[in-house]
């Protein structure tokens, strides 16, 4: 089952959203794959890391990263990956991104015909 929810909201905008995974390898195995920079780069790689090591660190439990896009306007996310057995023997997997207050501070106002004062030209 995978489920993506939005997360909290500023106003009219999301700022982040959560997406629920249940995998069939045990937590160790996807530990080890969120976990090990090796193993990471194979699916996430460190050029889409700001800061390839993690921000914080649960053994076992959760990881957090700060990603960053490769393409204007260069958004930066924190992403958190919490890993829990699940009763199949598997692995519960949530992947929560959310984007930093700088982040969506300028996002928000580099938003076309938003905010910006009217400008008049004269000739």
């Amino acid at each position: 089952m995978n489920e993506v929810k939005a997360q909290a909201q500023v106003g009219q905008q999301q700022t982040g959203f959560e997406q629920r995974y249940e995998l069939d390898a045990p937590p160790e195995k996807v530990w080890r794959a969120i976990s090990i920079a090796e193993f990471r780069e194979r699916w996430l790689p460190k050029e889409a890391l700001a800061d390839p090591q993690s921000l914080s660190e649960t053994p076992g439990k959760e990881v957090r990263y700060r990603l960053r896009d490769g393409s204007p306007p260069y958004l930066e996310s924190i992403v958190t990956f919490v890993i829990s057995a699940n009763a199949s023997g598997g692995t519960s997997l949530r992947i929560i991104h959310e984007l930093t207050d700088a982040t969506f501070e300028r996002l928000t106002r580099s938003v076309a015909n938003s905010n910006s004062p009217t400008l008049m030209l004269a000739a």
